[in-house]
């Protein structure tokens, strides 16, 4: 039988319904991301007006922070409701949840995709620890991230004595994809991309509801010709296929054969770079790794460790891991977070986060946006605005160590750094330290009750979580205990015993 399931990205965008629940791929920067098939969609809509009042669900962030990727779908009547699981790629969508323009939800990014497998297998729904405590635990909201989310997505649930998070399927009209070849048959290979993602898992999920797929290449190629084993995606599963010749690695990287793992090459490692506040908090995260630690690093200050790795050519030391799939190798940072050079191994993100969910990561960098006195941690709602956590949350808590870095204050701040410590010209008028967070992105209670450890990193004081809250146990040379730190706090650390100073070393350039 013949087939032949090439069509343009304005035919294939056609199939798209008014009120459909629309699946994205995407990793941010372009990773992964269907950008050709995502105009198609804003350009019927622009033109025609249709679709109207889809759901869109997306797993990790998708876009450039400008026009592309989720920025596509952010138009009024296009979208009623969004299920996102990292939402700064996007500032058009994020205004459009702040004004109450669509229902906008946050789920962890590995619930996401591991939502997609349940669905798929048309099993009522994901059960996991992961979540409890936090902002989707419906004993806070429930992921409802403005006053229009009005739907129950997550339930309390008790499985053999155990407390647990339902996270409840639904059926997906259309998954919309991307590979790098593909044939007439449909079925699509990865081999030129940069991560799997839940490439597979999203466009299961979308078939066995009776939906579609569409699948995005840069290159048609004869029926027959990939390997078997190049194929991650059957041409079973797949209902339209569309190719970009233009199609890009990412927004700005066109192809790069060692960040595929097609092979491997020499990496640059960038100058050192100069010492400011993001690098000295760096360099003190430094010092909280172990041999032989299987790590995580978070987009932020986490990225600085990265390239200090690098920068030492200690790569083998540790074993890396990022939550699109990839393993080892360099890391890349900036747009290109979650693209990595020589990888050692690439799996699926449902995979990844089930290896992060058992408590496989021994160690995690990761930002804060604001901390409080229990060790709750907030990263997902900020001044009002949908953040999202990205894999923060599956990977925080299920880490047996969590290094969170970040400023003690923000906006505005002017510190001055030298051999003998820190001078505070100016303090930032954000506080970061607060009394209670604006949402629990990561809880402390949780993390205590799992004997899990907990390290808060600034430039001026180093925190540690105990069983009775948040005690500091470092403060920078050369600032004032009261005047520079406790002042500028919503509330008092535990000081069991008076804190030391941290390294001098770490102030040197």
């Amino acid at each position: 039988m013949s087939r032949n399931k090439f069509m343009t990205a304005d035919e294939a965008v056609k199939m798209i319904k008014d009120g459909d629940t629309v699946s994205l791929i995407g990793g941010g920067g372009g990773l992964m991301e269907a950008t050709h098939t995502f105009r198609a969609v804003s350009r019927r809509f622009i033109s025609t007006g249709f679709p109207r009042n889809l759901t869109v669900l997306h797993a990790l962030g998708i876009g450039d922070k400008k026009t592309e990727g989720m920025n596509h779908f952010a138009h009024e009547g296009l979208v009623r409701r969004v299920i996102g699981g990292h939402w700064v790629w996007s500032p058009k969508m994020q205004e459009m949840a702040r004004d109450e323009k669509i229902e906008a939800y946050v789920l962890p990014s590995g619930c996401v995709m591991q939502l997609y497998r349940e669905i798929g297998g048309q099993r009522p729904g994901l059960f996991t620890h992961v979540g409890l405590g936090t902002f989707v635990d419906p004993r806070h909201q429930g992921g409802k991230m403005n006053q229009s989310a009005k739907e129950d997505l997550v339930e309390v649930v008790t499985i053999g004595g155990k407390e647990m998070l339902w996270y409840k399927s639904f059926p997906i009209n259309v998954t919309i994809i991307r590979g790098s070849f593909g044939d007439a048959d449909g079925n699509i290979s990865l081999d030129q991309e940069a991560a799997n993602i839940d490439v597979y898992a999203a466009a299961l999920a979308a078939h066995n509801s009776g939906g579609i797929v569409i699948a995005q290449v840069r290159t048609a190629v004869d029926v027959n010709s990939m390997p078997a084993r190049s194929i991650r995606v059957p041409g079973v599963i797949v209902d339209a296929v569309v190719v970009d010749p233009e199609q890009r690695m990412s927004y700005d990287l066109p192809y790069d054969p060692t960040i595929s793992g097609e092979r491997r090459g020499p990496v640059d490692v960038e100058a050192p770079a100069s010492l400011n506040v993001r690098t000295l908090i760096a360099r003190r995260a430094y010092q909280e790794l172990r041999d032989g630690d299987t790590i995580n690093f978070g987009v932020g200050i986490g990225e600085g460790v990265a390239k200090m790795v690098a920068k030492k050519g200690e790569v083998n030391r540790f074993y890396q891991t990022i939550e699109h799939g990839t393993y080892g190798g360099s890391l890349l940072v900036g747009l290109l977070f979650g693209f990595a050079k020589n990888a050692s191994a690439m799996i699926d993100g449902p995979s990844q986060f089930d290896f992060y969910a058992g408590g496989g990561l021994d160690t995690a960098f990761l930002g804060f946006g604001e901390l409080d006195e229990m060790g709750d941690v907030n990263v997902s709602k900020l001044g009002g605005l949908t953040v999202g956590p990205g894999g923060f949350m599956d990977i925080a808590q299920n880490a047996k160590k969590v290094v969170f870095c970040g400023t003690f204050d923000t906006k505005g701040s002017q510190i001055e750094i030298t051999a003998n410590g820190l001078r505070i010209e100016r303090r930032g008028d954000v506080r970061k330290l607060v009394k209670k967070v604006e949402q629990i992105t990561y809880s402390g209670m949780q993390a205590t009750k799992l004997g899990h450890e907990a390290i808060y990193i600034t430039e001026r004081a180093v925190f540690k979580l105990t069983g009775a809250g948040v005690a500091l146990t470092e403060i920078a040379p050369g600032v004032d205990l009261q005047r520079d730190i406790l002042d500028h706090m919503g509330f008092i650390p535990l000081m069991p015993e008076p804190p030391r100073v941290m390294d001098f070393a770490l102030f040197s350039d």
